[in-house]
């Protein structure tokens, strides 16, 4: 990842100057009232700069990856002292995130089976047996 000082540094490499405030503004969000869009002159000169920063010229060629791995090193690493809980999510939880699957019917969450009432009245037929002619006669 590329820092707004190496950003200038490879425009230079190609005789284009730009300051870093106005590199931000390439950054910023659309509506904030110091955005710039980024022109096709300053996304040319970027690419042509990178292309020398990352190949060298025809005179002095580089390895790109030895460039890339300087820019590695130079990266500094978090510091990782602060050990963060992990998370550990219940049974429940699990299941309940998971889009794939239907939670499970087995565990506290689970409804208990709908039990029918053996007790009501006999049902009333409303509709009576009908037998259907449609024109041919069976035999």
């Amino acid at each position: 990842m590329l820092r707004d000082d190496q950003i200038v540094e490879i425009l230079e490499l190609v005789d284009f100057r730009i300051s870093k405030s106005e590199l931000g503004a390439f950054f910023r969000a659309e509506d904030h009232e110091n955005y710039m869009e980024c022109g096709d002159q300053v996304l040319r000169n970027f690419l042509n700069g990178l292309v020398i920063h990352l190949r060298g010229t025809k005179e002095n060629p580089k390895n790109p990856n030895d460039v890339l791995a300087k820019h590695k090193a130079e990266i500094p690493k978090k510091d990782s002292t602060k050990e963060r809980p992990e998370f550990k999510a219940s049974a429940k939880d699990a299941e309940k995130g998971r889009g794939d699957k239907a939670p499970s019917k087995s565990g506290p969450a689970a409804k208990k089976p709908f039990k029918k009432n053996t007790k009501t009245a006999p049902k009333v037929q409303v509709v009576e047996k009908v037998i259907y002619k449609n024109g041919k006669n069976k035999k």
